[in-house]
């Protein structure tokens, strides 16, 4: 299938959930994450989710992670030049919703693309070997040709793999991991 087609049909797909499966499938989610061999390191990137898109919840890793001691890095993009800034979360950061309801600190202390050793990343859609569809502006993309290359890559996701996205662009990054509430995918 191609993107936009996927997009319409996980949207359509997360539509259907209620809060409830949202928060449940979302708890299993981080659960599974548990199994993966990437809590070494110190420097995590994640999403805060947008409720209204129904989202993978990420309060219950934000959990698992401040329970670590690990560094947390939260975003805010930039819409006229299409990159996201990353800011530590800490106790005293102030967060409020954009005009894309997309909850984003409004400021704090910035930290820069090379220090990220995790990144935790937003989809509608994945495939068997690694390509995810998000929702069209490249944010990700941008941001993540600018780590690292050992940065490691784990999408999250409700729904399992499709066997193919078929408009795939050069520019695409893939993942390294995708977790579902049923299954760990490793590219």
């Amino acid at each position: 299938m191609t993107k936009l087609e996927l997009r319409k049909k996980y949207k359509t797909l997360r539509n259907i959930l209620s809060k409830n499966d949202v928060d449940a499938l979302s708890l299993t989610i981080a659960n599974q994450l548990l199994k993966l061999p990437v809590w070494d390191y110190l420097f995590y990137h994640i999403f805060l989710s947008i409720e209204e898109k129904k989202e993978v919840n990420t309060d219950f890793i934000l959990n698992i992670l401040s329970g670590k001691d690990k560094h947390i890095l939260i975003s805010k993009s930039d819409f006229e030049t299409g990159n996201m800034i990353h800011f530590l979360l800490t106790d005293n950061i102030i967060i409020k919703k954009n005009s894309y309801n997309i909850p984003e600190p409004v400021d704090g202390i910035e930290i820069s693309n090379d220090k990220i050793d995790v990144v935790f990343m937003p989809l509608l859609a994945f495939d068997k070997t690694g390509n995810r569809v998000g929702y069209g502006k490249g944010f990700y993309d941008r941001f993540l040709v600018n780590c690292k290359p050992e940065t490691i890559k784990i999408g999250l996701s409700f729904f399992e793999a499709e066997n193919e996205i078929t408009d795939i662009f050069e520019n695409d990054i893939k993942l390294d991991y995708c977790v579902t509430p049923d299954k760990v995918y490793q590219f």
